[in-house]
C-alpha cells in the first residue's frame, strides 16, 4: 500500500468517526430542549403557530398561545410572559 493510499484511509477513518460524534452530539442536544409555547415573539417561532400558518417565523403576534418555540428541557414553566408563564401544551387565548 503506498503511502497516499495509507493517508487516504486515515483520513476517512477520522472523517467518519467525527461525523458519528457531531451525529450523536445532535441528537443528544435536541433530547435536551422542549416544545414551549406562548413564549416567541412574533415571527421567531420554531414551528406550528396553528392553523392557518406554516412553519417557523410564522407567529403573527407575540406571545401567540399555539406557536412553540424549543428552549432547554425543564425550563418553560419557569418562562414568565406578560400573558402568564410557558406551557408544555398549546395555550387558548
Amino acid at each position: 500500500m503506498s503511502k497516499i493510499e495509507t493517508t487516504l484511509g486515515i483520513a476517512a477513518a477520522v472523517t467518519c468517526a467525527l461525523g458519528i460524534a457531531t451525529a450523536a452530539q445532535a441528537d443528544d442536544m435536541s433530547k435536551k430542549m422542549e416544545k414551549c409555547f406562548g413564549v416567541a415573539l412574533a415571527g421567531q417561532n420554531d414551528c406550528a403557530a396553528g392553523p392557518g400558518t406554516t412553519c417557523a417565523g410564522t407567529a403573527t403576534m407575540d406571545y401567540q398561545g399555539n406557536a412553540w418555540k424549543l428552549v432547554p428541557a425543564g425550563t418553560c414553566a419557569e418562562i414568565k410572559t406578560p400573558h402568564g408563564m410557558g406551557s408544555l401544551e398549546p395555550i387558548k387565548m
